[in-house]
């Protein structure tokens, strides 16, 4: 059975036969004035079968529906009908998989490069409960006049309230103005955060805020001196000092008792160090202590692990195993009996991994005061540990359990073993004083102890959300499909319903469409205009009842609809279009008439070009735009005839009928400017204004084309830019090359261009501008000479430098360009121990077709002496020498430029580096910063200033290259460069220069991270510090 032909099915029928049809249709109505069913059936084509399967959907079919929606298995690009997986996609990333990992969970904070010992402290201050609540309650205004407290409270309010497993850190560490790329000290940044907080917060009228940091960090201390032989304290012992950390020794010393005590130690001053007494007037022996006074909620302990090594003047880290309690009690420490129980709990410890002082990592281990969970912060990594700073208990290879030990206050010591592990952690249990188990821990890594005083539905939300989105979708598809396979009508008696396509599209499309609009498809009466068929479409009065219902709007537009008035204007519009388009027919035959020079009896002006537009244009059903001014371009600024002799005023006779057709289109479309359409009739004269003025102008420029001719005339050679033959012992005269370019440019324009070319500078101001004013001698070097076949001519440039011409030459350029003959610079050529009759010419000059171009210079030129130039007045070399130094350290004050360093692996560098070394390569050429191979080896890009010393650069080659520094000998062409502390500059290295680097493999290699970290070990602005943020600013923050 064969497959029935569709091939025509779908195919769209010519336009032309439905508008004769409608015309047709049009007529009848026009002349009977009656509109049958059958005539609406046609015009509106209601009579069009039901269409199916067209791939496009057809604007002169209104029962075709095709094309609204893609096919089954199709999709779009946006809408309803994209693909669920990018639906899905747009709907945002899952939340799942950065949500924290249990509602207990704290969150993490971002590491920006090397801010982790800030993220261990702020972490360490937000989880303190007292401190954290202090924040939260400052008030709006107070925030808002700190941006440092303002970012804070923002990030603890980001920690506290935010499901998500780690929160940007980033607007905190800007508005404090930090260098993220730099390790800084963990404890410095608290005393210095700590310090500028006390500051901020003291504009609080909370007291709980305005005091926090004092309330939980200060204590005080005093310094006690006891003369030995009256037995009283010294005045200054009385003096309280405040702190907000203990800084504790760990050379030599096991636990934390053990610093205590040595920080508390009894220090004895005798000899030398005797101590002078007031109150006994004389020097005696005594003794030295510090007593804690009072003592803070919260007590830092900071364990100096960083010692000085005065051998090699260099900083090393202490990582001997240091023990410390999980209760600390602190009552025997005071230097006066307490009623209070000064029973601390250790609540963090900060850890400094790495061995090296200036670099290494900061984590915390902190305990959460609510539920007693330890958890470990490593920037956005958050582990729990259970109850232990360190982890469960357990005998693995960092931390196990080791025998009890007595509590402080007894006499019995115990040794505390580790393995060999950085940060081995081992547990103990002992009993204290005060008849409970007490746990103590060991670290080899940590910093900073910390302790505390003892005291007496998103996700489903977001799921939700994406379900329901889903759903929706899914029901807006089935709706649509449901609706438009009821929308077609199927018989001619059923009633219908007009819908505008444009509506019906967004509703197709659109996930949430609008509600439902007709007003475009209406017409001035509210009906429905014939015009509109191509904009709408038919639906059955069920598809029309479901949209109506679901999406309001309207207006209701039913098949008894349509207008009845704008279908008698459109019939008459018709047969206006019929008439008008015959008599532009039969107008556009006249006009070609004229236009070929069969018209003889023309009698009207019009525009030649406006014209020959209007011929090409198609036939039209009425007049447009285009039609308008017939005349414009012929009339001049004066409103009368414009001269045919002026540009773009080219003008043609025309008949009085074809006249008349084209002044009536004209007002018809500008019936407001009756001046576009100004009638000259055949004898109209010509603006005399205007004549007189294009009479001046074609003067002018006849007189201009000769001065110009002559001048050609007289500088024959050098307007043609053929170059002089010059002789020994001959007057010359030298001018600009530019200005000599300019001139030949001014005489050789023609055409158009006559009057619009630039004239050159006078010749007086031009040579002034070569003398200095200092010497009034000349500022450049005259051109190079070279001989060619016994012959000297000049080598020189078309912008640059000067030009030597002939003393005719000259004196008639001063004549033409007003120079003064006195006020020149002359120049003489005498022989540089030249044969002078190897150099043939005299003064005259002789034939010559050589061209002023530097590129015109043949090869064989000899290689002789060059002859010398004797000018007048002489050459300025200080004030030359002056400027030359003056560019060349300006191209030297380069920043950010591109030079190239090859890897040559050999003893000697293939040819091609060494020239390419030599000679300076285009400073503005992209390339690559990425390491390139080559035969010889490896080339790389570097981005260099010219302050870069050669050592930078040598680091630079390292990074880049993989070479040892102390193993590259770096070259320029032939030359070494081993001055480290020179800079690019000294060294007269450009942009675009290209170096070239040997290894000479007599130092092992080694990892330039470690050249790096001593770097920052000796280097001055290791040092710093916080120096340059806010944390040292005079004033606590900026006031926004």
């Amino acid at each position: 059975m064969s497959r029935p032909t569709t091939r025509s099915k779908n195919k769209r029928h010519r336009q032309g036969d439905n508008v004769n049809i409608t015309s047709e249709i049009m007529r009848k109505i026009h002349a009977t004035g009656e509109i049958t069913n059958d005539d609406i059936n046609q015009l509106y084509v209601i009579q069009k079968p039901v269409c199916q399967g067209c791939r496009v959907n057809t604007k002169d079919n209104p029962n075709c529906f095709c094309g609204l929606i893609p096919p089954p298995n199709g999709s779009r690009k946006s809408g309803l009908w994209q693909k669920l997986s990018d639906i899905v996609q747009a709907l945002g990333p899952d939340p799942c998989k950065d949500l924290r990992a249990s509602a207990d969970s704290p969150a993490g904070l971002t590491n920006l490069g090397a801010t982790c010992y800030a993220n261990s402290i702020l972490q360490y201050l937000y989880m303190n409960t007292s401190f954290r609540e202090g924040v939260f309650s400052v008030e709006p205004e107070v925030l808002k006049q700190h941006p440092v407290l303002d970012q804070l409270a923002r990030l603890f309010a980001q920690l506290h309230a935010s499901k998500m497993a780690f929160i940007d850190s980033a607007p905190f560490i800007k508005t404090l103005e930090l260098d993220n790329g730099v390790q800084q000290d963990s404890l410095e940044f608290l005393t210095l955060l700590l310090s500028l907080l006390e500051r901020c917060l003291s504009h609080s009228k909370v007291s709980k805020a305005r005091t926090v940091v004092q309330d939980l960090f200060r204590g005080s201390v005093s310094h006690v001196t006891m003369c030995s032989k009256c037995g009283r304290d010294s005045e200054a012992s009385s003096k309280m000092e405040d702190f907000y950390e203990l800084e504790l020794n760990v050379k030599g010393l096991k636990s934390l008792d053990e610093s205590l005590d040595d920080y508390l130690n009894v220090e004895e001053l005798h000899g030398e160090n005797q101590y002078f007494c007031e109150l006994c007037k004389v020097r005696v022996d005594a003794i030295r202590s510090i007593k804690l006074r009072i003592l803070p909620e919260v007590l830092n302990f900071q364990l100096k692990r960083c010692v000085f090594l005065p051998k090699t003047t260099t900083k090393k880290k202490i990582t001997s195993a240091f023990c410390f309690p999980g209760v600390l009690d602190m009552r025997q420490r005071l230097s006066e009996p307490s009623q209070l129980d000064w029973v601390y709990d250790l609540s963090a410890v900060l850890i400094h991994k790495g061995t090296a002082v200036n670099s290494g990592h900061y984590i915390a281990h902190i305990k959460d005061e609510n539920t007693g969970q330890w958890w470990e912060f490593d920037d956005e990594h958050v582990s729990n540990l259970g109850l232990h700073p360190f982890g469960e208990g357990s005998s693995n290879s960092t931390s196990k359990v080791v025998h009890s030990e007595p509590a402080a206050g007894t006499e019995e010591k115990h040794g505390l073993t580790n393995g060999d592990h950085m940060d081995a952690v081992q547990l103990q249990s002992f009993k204290s004083s005060i008849g409970s188990h007490v746990e103590t821990f060991s670290s080899n890594d940590a910093y900073m102890l910390m302790y505390n005083l003892r005291r007496t539905k998103k996700l489903a939300n977001v799921q939700m959300k994406k379900d329901s989105e889903l759903n929706h979708i899914t029901g807006r598809r089935q709706e649509v499909r449901s609706v438009l396979s009821e929308a077609p009508v199927r018989s001619f008696e059923e009633p219908f319903y007009w819908a505008s396509i444009d509506w019906l599209r967004q509703w197709a499309d659109n996930i949430t469409p609008p509600i439902l609009d007709n007003t475009l498809i209406q017409c001035s009466h509210g009906k429905v205009p014939v015009s509109k068929v191509g904009s709408m479409k038919r639906l059955s009065a069920e598809a029309w009842t479901k949209l109506f219902s679901k999406y309001g709007g309207g207006p209701t537009l039913t098949n008894d609809d349509y207008c009845m008035a704008c279908l008698i204007d459109g019939a008459q519009s018709v047969v206006f279009a019929d008439s008008y388009r015959d008599r532009r027919t039969l107008m556009r035959d006249l006009a070609s008439d004229v236009l070929t020079g069969k018209c003889l009896d023309g009698t009207y002006y019009v525009s030649k070009t406006w014209l020959q537009q209007w011929v090409r244009r198609k036939n039209l059903d009425a007049p447009s735009e285009a039609d308008a001014g017939p005349t414009v371009s012929i009339r001049c600024t004066h409103g009368q005839l414009m001269p045919e002799q002026a540009p773009g005023a080219k003008r043609v006779l025309v008949s009085e009928k074809l006249w008349l057709f084209f002044y009536e289109d004209a007002i018809a479309v500008k019936p407001d400017d009756p001046l576009g359409c100004k009638t000259f009739p055949l004898g109209s004269e010509q603006c005399p204004q205007c004549c007189v003025e294009l009479s001046e102008v074609a003067c002018l420029e006849d007189s201009l084309r000769a001065v110009k001719l002559k001048q050609r005339q007289t500088h024959e050679k050098l307007a043609m830019g053929k170059s002089i033959p010059l002789s020994l012992h001959c007057t010359y005269y030298l001018v600009p090359s530019s200005w000599l370019t300019k001139w030949r440019n001014y005489v050789i324009a023609s055409g158009k261009n006559i009057s619009s070319s630039v004239e050159p500078e006078t010749l007086d101001f031009v040579i002034e501008s070569l003398k200095c004013e200092k010497h009034l001698r000349l500022l450049e070097r005259p051109p190079d000479l070279i001989s060619k076949r016994g012959i000297l001519f000049q080598k020189g440039s078309t912008t640059d430098g000067l030009t030597i011409i002939t003393e005719n030459d000259w004196n008639n350029f001063c004549e033409e360009w007003g120079g003064n003959k006195d006020k020149c610079i002359s120049a003489i050529i005498e022989p540089g121990n030249v044969a002078e009759n190897n150099l043939g010419g005299s003064c005259e000059e002789t034939t010559s077709e050589e061209h002023l171009n530097p590129q015109d210079e043949v090869n064989n030129e000899t290689e002789t002496r060059q002859p010398i130039i004797r000018t007048c007045p002489e050459i300025c070399e200080d004030c030359i020498g002056e400027r030359e130094s003056c560019k060349l350290m300006q191209k030297l004050n380069y920043s950010n430029g591109d030079i190239y360093v090859s890897l040559v692996r050999g003893k000697e560098a293939p040819r091609s580096i060494l020239e390419a070394s030599e000679t300076a390569s285009e400073p503005d050429r992209r390339a690559s910063k990425r390491s390139r191979k080559t035969s010889y080896g490896n080339s790389v890009n570097l981005k260099v200033s010219g302050s870069t010393s050669v050592y930078q650069l040598k680091m630079m080659i390292w990074e880049s290259l993989g070479v040892v520094k102390e193993n590259q000998i770096l070259h320029k062409g032939s030359r070494i460069l081993d001055q480290e502390s020179a800079t690019l500059a000294d060294l007269n290295i450009f942009p675009g220069d290209k170096l070239w680097v040997q290894d000479s493999e007599i130092h092992e290699h080694r990892d330039i991270a470690d050249e790096l970290a001593d770097q920052k070990m000796t280097a001055q602005h290791a040092e710093e510090g916080f120096r340059g943020t806010l944390l040292t600013a005079n004033i606590s923050s900026q006031v926004v």
